[in-house]
């Protein structure tokens, strides 16, 4: 699998990058096959710098928060009203509510929202999108919301979208090739429970499951990624960076 961050900025899109954004490629059956992790804030644009959009298969939403959804409207105009035509629908995957989250955030009917433009589906399981397996793993944050393993050709990557520190993110981050982690909040500061991680989270959880590769993101305009490295270094030797657009990791 080939990584591309799209957008890493936390919480709202910041003078460098959108907000919260990610494709990964593999080839498969004679063909590029592609998927989006999240759709934050600015990100649709930023997208268009790496793929057309219309050749994406799929997009997969770790939640409902605007830093990671909610771009989808933008990408709904341009696959209904895209000079070629219509576009055929590809499966968005989210939460219980997404259909009806994203009608209202480009003020539609419900019935039928989006629907001609995207095939919604909420997690309950594992899914699979070409030679993707995503399995979605529950996490700790205010609204339901889900860290992403990603698996193709025996190659695993992991995604925490949006979590307090929990037992389920050693369910994520064990086995996996490469963890892609929020580091929101600082180590030592007065943090509420159950909505972001430090980068000492981050670190924590890829020593103790033995993450080869950390790539720290997620990281709000308000803080300097910098404190969020050192913070995971304290805690973690493997391979460490931080996001930033147009990077890419190969899986």
């Amino acid at each position: 699998m080939k990584l591309t961050v799209i957008g890493c900025s936390g919480s709202y899109p910041g003078p460098e990058s959108p907000a919260s954004c990610y494709l990964l490629e593999a080839d498969h059956d004679g063909r590029t096959w592609r998927v989006v992790l999240d759709l934050g804030n600015g990100a649709l644009g930023a997208l268009q710098r790496y793929v057309d959009p219309i050749d994406v298969d799929a997009v997969l939403l770790s939640h409902l928060h605007a830093d990671h959804c909610l771009d989808l409207a933008g990408y709904y105009v341009l696959r209904k009203y895209h000079p070629a035509g219509p576009q055929p629908r590809i499966p968005v995957w989210g939460p219980v509510g997404t259909a009806d989250r994203m009608a209202r955030a480009y003020d539609l009917p419900v019935d039928p929202g989006m629907g001609s433009e995207f095939e919604f589906h909420e997690y309950d399981g594992a899914v699979e999108v070409g030679p993707f397996r995503i399995e979605p793993v529950r996490v700790a944050h205010p609204v339901p919301a889900y860290g992403l393993r990603v698996s193709s050709g025996g190659r695993t990557l992991a995604y925490t979208g949006d979590t307090g520190p929990c037992d389920a993110l050693d369910q994520l981050a064990t086995g996996v090739d490469l963890l892609l982690a929020e580091a929101s909040f600082r180590h030592g500061e007065t943090n509420p429970d159950d909505l972001h991680l430090t980068g000492r989270d981050a670190g924590e959880v890829a020593a103790r499951t033995g993450v080869p590769r950390l790539v720290l993101t997620h990281v709000p305009p308000w803080y300097a990624v910098a404190d969020a490295l050192d913070e995971a270094a304290e805690v973690y030797d493997g391979h460490l960076t931080a996001a930033a657009p147009g990077a890419t990791y190969d899986i």
